[in-house]
């Protein structure tokens, strides 16, 4: 069985004088499978709610209603740097190696964490972006103005800074707040969905590449955390008022997909709970699905972390009490990376034109592997290399000249060689017969 780990982040002060629990910790690294532990801790953080981002070297981590964000190493298990900006930030994302910040006056923030280099985008939301969801290729940003924009990252990174940094769709349909954000990977344009949250008690799933509204839902109270299958067959949603919901988007009565039989503009009304947050832990402030899309965890304002086996319907069993608010959970996916680099040190941000150097760390070579270099490899001589051999001396044997014109100069050579050793024969001859006459 593979392992699989996710992080967990805290904000606030601790609910209870626990000593077993260190009081300034505020991200953990935690241990899923085979069995649950903490595997490393990180201290003086207090990570506000979509605020936190893992890559395989280092943790992200935005403060509370502060400009900050810290850089922690997971190789060295310590606090790298500080960095701060003009704004404060409400909430990050990492898609390969470029953080994306959203503030608190409309704006987002890239940071290329190999070269240092900084791009800001004007202010398109009136209100902060507290919630963001990437691709490849795309970043969704959410704001307290109930917009949600669509960005493409290339255009954003452009080296070109006459081109007008503008979102590429605007999903405007709610009318309140957005509270989370949630997209799959998928590189095929006719399903890409995402996911949006918001305060007026909806979620609407959308094809946020062409700005179409798939299916709106409709909940007894306001959806406030989100979490999306990883093949994009089901919707997991934790309320204010502590329910747990699950929605297969692809049931029976499928609700995307040529299988549906409603428009995409019926509301549909989701009134049933799949399970409820036990009254003493609170509402669920954030989830987190495992890569195989059976476990579902949740992050509580009491400090618990529960856990929901999806296969069944027993009630949720704690995996661990950090003694303050869970804020957020990430999981680390248990496949090893096919990137050629990893992002071994970090480069400070930096405003203003200049030349930037990419630092980087390479994990494998960079061409593929020579045949030379399968030969040293290999124990004697290789089964390629032997049946070239064989193969070569099977082939019929091919003149070293093979050119009519070379072969046919030669043959006029070798004529006129054989011209001068006739003649040469005769005058020794014509010499031997003069010599014996005497």
């Amino acid at each position: 069985m593979l392992s699989e780990n996710y992080f967990a982040s805290v904000s606030g002060p601790p609910i209870s004088n626990n000593t077993a629990i260190a009081k300034d910790v505020g991200i953990y690294g935690h241990t899923l499978h085979p069995s649950h532990s903490t595997t490393n801790t990180f201290k003086k953080s207090s990570v506000p709610r979509h605020c936190l981002a893992v890559s395989d070297t280092h943790v992200f981590a935005a403060q509370h209603e502060k400009s900050t964000v810290h850089v922690y190493s997971r190789i060295r298990g310590n606090q790298e740097l500080t960095v701060t900006f003009q704004e404060r930030i409400k909430s990050v994302v990492l898609q390969d190696d470029v953080l994306i910040l959203g503030t608190a006056e409309g704006r987002i923030v890239l940071w290329e964490i190999c070269t240092g280099r900084q791009v800001s985008t004007p202010a398109s939301h009136v209100q902060a972006v507290t919630c963001l969801a990437s691709t490849p290729y795309h970043i969704i940003t959410g704001s307290d103005d109930s917009n949600v924009l669509v960005w493409q990252i290339a255009q954003l990174l452009e080296l070109d800074t006459t081109i007008e940094q503008e979102p590429c769709q605007t999903l405007s349909n709610h009318r309140a707040a957005i509270t989370s954000l949630v997209v799959n990977q998928s590189t095929n344009p006719d399903t890409n969905i995402c996911v949006s949250a918001s305060k007026d008690k909806s979620c609407i799933i959308w094809n946020y590449q062409t700005g179409i509204a798939l299916r709106t839902l409709l909940f007894p109270s306001f959806p406030l955390c989100l979490s999306l299958e990883p093949c994009a067959r089901a919707l997991y949603i934790s309320s204010d008022d502590g329910s747990m919901f699950a929605v297969d988007l692809f049931a029976e009565n499928a609700l995307l997909g040529p299988q549906s039989t409603e428009a995409s503009s019926t509301v549909v009304q989701i009134s049933v709970a799949a399970g409820e947050a036990p009254q003493e832990a609170g509402c669920a402030s954030c989830l987190g699905l495992s890569y195989d899309g059976t476990i579902l965890l949740s992050g509580h304002a009491q400090g618990q972390i529960l856990r929901w086996d999806l296969g069944n319907q027993t009630k949720p069993t704690e995996l661990a009490n950090l003694n303050a608010p869970v804020t957020n959970l990430i999981f680390i996916s248990p496949l090893s990376s096919d990137r050629p680099t990893k992002c071994a040190t970090i480069i400070k941000p930096f405003l203003g034109s200049r030349s930037y150097n990419f630092t980087t760390q390479l994990e494998s070579d960079l061409v593929e592997e020579t045949r030379f270099g399968k030969m040293l490899a290999s124990n004697g001589f290789s089964s390629d290399a032997l049946e070239q051999a064989i193969q070569a001396l099977q082939e019929p044997r091919v003149d070293s000249i093979g050119d009519d014109e070379l072969r046919k100069e030669n043959e006029g050579l070798w004529d006129i060689i054989n011209e001068q050793r006739a003649l040469q024969k005769k005058t020794l001859q014509r010499y031997v017969d003069v010599k014996s006459a005497d």
